[in-house]
């Protein structure tokens, strides 16, 4: 009896799409990934993902910022683009960048870019009951909306760091009232970011629309992890909710620094990787005198 497994990718395989992913409220877990670029895409897609974000976090995970706040919407079309390229089954939601949705017209503007020149299938806003009226008018647009509440980095300045957010009843009451105005808006999920798992658990009981989690605890609708987290490839800080499954970066260090070793000590190339003249084509070359310019 045959073993081999179809691929997540295969053509019989429906593609995920926000409806779907929204009916997976309180079903199975949903999976998603923050990913930046075509093979970092191709691979989530390939793993089985349900949703691939392009998040602003590639700012500083990709282009070494500080924070989140430097990417541009050039930038992230760049990105977006290029990951939908690997994208073929798995949501692909674009993040919208700092200060592209601080108005209803930027927002529709900016996330129309998303859709037509990124080729994203969603776009995702940063922010609750402040940002309803941009997520509905998105929404009415027919761009599928990804909410996000808690830490939301883009508002790193105003809470002082990347702090967790909602550790008390009056704050608690507040995300909550964020995750119902998102809702009502027309988002089809909400990412919920470092805020404790009581809280989690009673907006994710509140809501109709599922939850994504990432800081949340096991409560939520499903999780989300940035790629390079996840595989070991980032350690300029790792905050307290990531697990790595791998150590990649550790392990590319070590194959470039092997790599260098043998350029160095003549061991690369080896024969097996040098290219050779045909033999009926040697002598003749060895014999081509080069004349040079004066």
């Amino acid at each position: 009896m045959s073993t081999n497994k179809k691929t997540p990718t295969t053509d019989k395989v429906k593609k995920v799409t926000a409806p779907s992913v929204q009916g997976q409220k309180g079903g199975e877990k949903i999976c998603c990934m923050t990913a930046y670029d075509y093979s970092s895409g191709l691979i989530a897609d390939d793993s089985g993902m349900d949703l691939v974000l392009v998040g602003d976090s590639l700012a500083m995970v990709v282009l070494g910022h500080e924070d989140t706040l430097s990417v541009t919407m050039d930038e992230m079309v760049h990105h977006v683009r290029a990951t939908s390229r690997g994208v073929k089954r798995a949501l692909l939601v674009a993040d919208m960048p700092f200060m592209s949705f601080c108005t209803v017209p930027k927002a529709l503007e900016n996330a129309g870019r998303f859709i037509s020149e990124g080729r994203a299938k969603a776009v995702k806003l940063e922010g609750g009951e402040a940002v309803a009226p941009q997520i509905k008018a998105l929404s009415d647009a027919g761009i599928p909306v990804m909410a996000h509440i808690g830490l939301t980095p883009q508002h790193v300045a105003k809470f002082g760091g990347f702090k967790a957010q909602g550790k008390s009843v009056e704050a608690t009451k507040a995300l909550i009232e964020d995750a119902l105005a998102v809702e009502e808006a027309g988002a089809f999920c909400v990412v919920l970011e470092a805020i404790p798992v009581e809280a989690a658990k009673l907006i994710t009981g509140a809501l109709s629309i599922p939850t994504i989690g990432i800081g949340a605890g096991d409560v939520t609708d499903g999780q989300i992890l940035v790629y390079h987290d996840v595989l070991g490839l980032f350690d300029r800080f790792t905050p307290k909710f990531v697990r790595r499954y791998a150590e990649l970066g550790a392990a590319t260090k070590e194959a470039l620094e092997e790599y260098c070793d043998d350029v160095r000590r003549g061991r690369f190339p080896a024969d097996k990787n040098t290219i050779y003249m045909p033999d009926d084509q040697v002598e003749s070359v060895r014999k081509i005198k080069i004349k040079k310019k004066k």
